[in-house]
């Protein structure tokens, strides 16, 4: 039987940005290799693709992760809502194109999706909008169009990412955790932050925060400054907050 999986796209996009699609059985064929088996369904690894594509790795990635939280943390759906949003949270990619891009979210987005609906329907409840909205801010921060060697998107601002560290996981039902942002240079070179810091923007416009103006989950340059001559500059740190509240992007000022 002839394997029907589409791996080239295109002879252009070949001959201008090298691109070939991994295949799936391959993808799982790498996974499988002693030393990444068991990091690849662990809850806490985290996992970085230079160059994600449509997500074919950190797609298998999230998989795994999610059938541990089914078989481990599912004694509640409290408690599979939080653990499966920290497995997403622990999956990062770069992407130099567009449409790439897109795909690789939307793909992790109905993968999460998927897993989410199979446990709502073994306690027989329902979907929560809030969970979906948590689970799409944190791929839209973890998963980000750009160059990994420039470090930089394509309007040569600098590439970030956003930690989601617990602070009492395994320790019950639901989890806490710190968002911190990073550079991809600082996260290359392992630099120490405060937990909180928020690097995107440090700007309010009349006297708004970040948060009240926000735009579609999938925009990727969300965290555009306002004009400064409308703004007054004030620097804000993310706030502690459950893992099922990460949607509300809650900030408060920080004072130096």
């Amino acid at each position: 039987m002839v394997d029907s999986e589409k791996i080239i796209k295109s002879k252009k996009r070949v001959q201008m940005h090298g691109e070939v699609l991994t295949p799936k059985k391959v993808v799982r064929k790498m996974l499988d290799t002693p030393d990444i088996r068991d990091l690849s369904k662990d809850l806490e690894t985290t996992f970085l693709e230079p160059g994600a594509g449509e997500g074919a790795f950190l797609s298998e990635i999230l998989e795994r992760k999610l059938k541990t939280v089914h078989k481990m943390y599912c004694e509640s759906i409290i408690q599979y809502e939080n653990y499966s949003l920290f497995a997403l949270s622990t999956l990062y990619g770069v992407e130099y194109l567009e449409d790439n891009t897109t795909a690789c979210v939307l793909n992790l987005y109905d993968i999460f999706y998927k897993y989410y609906k199979s446990a709502s329907e073994k306690f027989n409840r329902k979907i929560k909008n809030k969970i979906l909205d948590c689970a799409k801010i944190i791929i839209k921060s973890n998963i980000v169009q750009g160059d990994f060697l420039t470090k930089k998107t394509a309007k040569g601002k600098y590439l970030i990412f956003s930690e989601w560290k617990p602070v009492n996981l395994y320790k019950g039902r639901t989890i806490t955790v710190n968002r911190t942002e990073y550079t991809l240079d600082e996260i290359i070179e392992k630099k120490e932050k405060e937990p909180g810091e928020y690097i995107s923007g440090y700007y309010r416009k009349y006297g708004r925060l970040p948060q009240d103006n926000q735009s579609s989950i999938f925009d990727f340059d969300n965290f555009e400054n306002p004009d400064e001559s409308e703004t007054v500059e004030v620097k804000y740190r993310y706030k502690t907050c459950k893992i099922t509240d990460v949607h509300l992007e809650l900030m408060e000022e920080l004072y130096e």
